[in-house]
């Protein structure tokens, strides 16, 4: 765990000294990155039987996480909008 935050620190050290500098082309290695990181872990994933046995369960129980998650946002926005069309109709 300290490697990594090692690491992240030394990024940031490097950006902060780099910052003057122009580097058009980090945005597309950053991009080509996380493809290469994906692909990796999908090999680990699909590398790993005890994952693949299990991955009904896990997607029923990401479908309902984030079905909840949804509707929670929307719940929230709603009685934001609520609350703030109140209070400018108050004012009127």
């Amino acid at each position: 765990m300290f490697t990594v935050i090692g690491i992240m620190f030394a990024g940031i050290g490097i950006g902060y000294l780099l910052r003057q500098k122009s580097l058009p082309w980090i945005g597309k290695a950053i991009t080509f990155l996380i493809w290469l990181l994906l692909f990796l872990l999908g090999i680990e994933v699909g590398h790993n039987e005890q994952i693949i046995r299990s991955l009904p369960t896990l997607g029923m129980e990401a479908f309902i996480i984030a079905t909840v998650c949804v509707l929670g946002s929307c719940l929230t926005a709603w009685g934001l909008w609520k609350y703030t069309n109140r209070r400018e109709e108050d004012k009127a």
